[in-house]
């Protein structure tokens, strides 16, 4: 049980930083890191079910749900106004298809 354990905790950090490295997707990456994390520590729950096995795995999960919610808020800064996508002339319909709109294509 121990070396399974220990693949699955492997695993757990290769996945994660190959997902980050190769996508770039931190968030992505860390909630698979922790996915496994806690698959490993309900291994270890399933091979010790004592105290200190419950103890790790619910560490384990509640840092899940922790960082999970931290991660799922949006950011402060995302709240803030940007300006609309067609102010001024920068629309986004070729000249052809703006003709009939009344403004004089070139």
């Amino acid at each position: 049980m121990d070396v399974l354990l220990t693949v699955v905790t492997a695993l757990a950090l290769v996945v994660g930083v190959v997902t980050v490295l190769s996508t770039g997707a931190l968030r992505t990456g860390v909630r698979l890191l922790l996915d496994l994390l806690t698959a490993a520590g309900l291994l270890r729950l399933a091979g010790d079910p004592g105290w200190n096995g419950l103890a790790g795995a619910v560490a384990i999960i509640a840092l899940r749900q922790l960082l999970g919610a931290a991660m799922s808020a949006p950011p402060p800064w995302s709240g803030r106004q940007s300006p609309a996508p067609c102010a001024g002339d920068d629309h986004p319909l070729p000249l052809a298809l703006r003709r009939g709109t009344g403004k004089t294509g070139g």
